[in-house]
């Protein structure tokens, strides 16, 4: 005989208490949702703001562009680089093919604009070499484009004015790096689209006067690369560089390492083999033929600025840039 199974069976007051807990948390878990669901919207509404302000707003449409745009990544820099390094090379090589005065005249003029000082005892017994003469040009331009151009921020056709304008740049990157990193994209957009003609006659005269009264018609080949260096300039700075832990936004600045200091394997690329290097003897750099490049950024732990190097510069050491005359008489 089956007996039947006995239910289980609550009072009608447990059974509302129940159900009135489950509405609850119901409401509760529904509650959580909606908050999320704002606080979303509010971090949405956050980063469009940021981007706006970045002027990098809609690049999920638009297609990033690399060189000038939205964004800089090692391979533009790269590619500007060394666009620009062989506009370098060719005026060099151009003034030594057809030199408006002696070899040597022109390489102690760059020297004397280099370094300060220069004398005739300091060439070689032959005179300066058609190599060496080469080089010293680009170590010239080097110091121009890394002091007056990479390091300054190019706005206006006011050097004094640009000047201050990275002044400020540096005080309000030692506050707050993301501001300063909004408020240099921001003034770059306003900024000037080339460089004139009178602020880089204004620059040479500064930086190299001894060397432009030797060049005669090869002045005027400078001015495509001063134009050059100003795009590459604008390309590193109008565009956004984030880096450094926590997001913190970072900035370039370039370098040159000077003639006749030693040789840093993690700041120089070598442009010929250094032999005496590679017997285990210490040579020195004899010319930097193309910038380096750093992107600054804060540290994490002390608030220190941190230097990353992006680019090697391009050095020539003594005894390759020496080889030529050292095998002559042979």
């Amino acid at each position: 005989m089956a007996y039947p199974q006995p239910m289980d069976v609550v009072s009608g007051e447990q059974y509302r208490y129940a159900l009135a807990n489950f509405r609850i948390a119901h409401e509760k878990v529904e509650e959580q949702r909606r908050q999320l669901e704002e606080q979303e919207k509010q971090v949405a509404l956050l980063r469009a703001r940021i981007s706006l302000l970045e002027g990098t707003a809609d690049t999920s449409s638009q297609p990033t562009t690399k060189q000038g745009g939205t964004s800089v990544d090692d391979f533009s820099i790269k590619n500007a680089a060394s666009q620009l390094e062989r506009l370098m090379n060719r005026w060099a090589a151009d003034v030594v093919r057809t030199p408006p005065t002696s070899l040597s005249d022109i390489y102690l003029a760059a020297l004397v604009d280099i370094t300060g000082s220069a004398a005739y005892d300091t060439l070689p017994p032959d005179g300066a070499t058609a190599i060496q003469v080469q080089n010293i040009l680009r170590h010239a331009l080097s110091e121009v484009i890394s002091a007056e151009i990479v390091n300054v921020l190019m706005v206006t056709n006011s050097a004094d004015a640009n000047i201050q304008l990275t002044r400020i740049h540096e005080h309000l990157f030692a506050r707050n790096p993301v501001v300063a990193g909004v408020w240099r994209r921001q003034t770059f957009s306003a900024a000037v689209e080339s460089c004139s003609s009178e602020l880089a006659t204004s620059i040479l005269e500064e930086q190299l006067p001894t060397l432009l009264k030797r060049l005669g018609e090869h002045t005027s080949g400078i001015s495509p690369i001063l134009a050059s260096a100003h795009t590459f300039s604008r390309m590193l700075h109008s565009s956004p560089a984030t880096g450094g832990g926590g997001g913190a936004d970072a900035f370039y600045r370039s370098f040159v390492p000077e003639i006749g200091s030693q040789l840093f394997p993690r700041q120089i690329e070598l442009v010929r083999r250094c032999l005496k290097s590679e017997c285990g003897d210490v040579d020195r750099v004899g010319t930097s033929v193309f910038p380096g490049l750093v992107k600054v950024s804060r540290g994490s732990n002390n608030g220190d600025n941190v230097q990353t190097v992006v680019r090697r510069a391009q050095v020539m050491c003594e005894c390759a840039l020496n080889a030529v005359t050292e095998l002559a008489p042979q």
